[in-house]
């Protein structure tokens, strides 16, 4: 069964880990949680913040690359069509 835990008591986990030294499953024991989540709060609070947003930066980029690309897509099909538009026009 999945539970939220509030962020202040991720952090704290996580503290108790990381700074006062405890093990893992020491902590998630004493915690009443899995080891497996505090590993995984472990792990991702060591995650260099720099490193954090350049995935978020990435992240962006990629949204607004794919709305570009449709776009530019969208362009090329209105201009194909009224490039076949100004042909048959013109022959009339």
């Amino acid at each position: 069964m999945n539970k939220k835990y509030p962020d202040e008591f991720k952090q704290e986990a996580v503290r108790q880990v990381i700074e006062k030294g405890h093990s893992v499953p020491d902590a998630a024991k004493r915690l009443g949680i899995s080891d497996k989540s505090l590993y995984y709060w472990v792990s991702k609070a060591k995650v260099p913040a720099s490193q954090s947003a350049e995935q978020e930066e990435i992240r962006k980029l990629k949204v607004e690359l794919k709305r570009v690309t449709e776009e530019r897509n969208i362009l090329k099909e209105a201009a194909v069509y009224f490039a076949i538009e100004s042909k048959t026009s013109t022959r009339s």
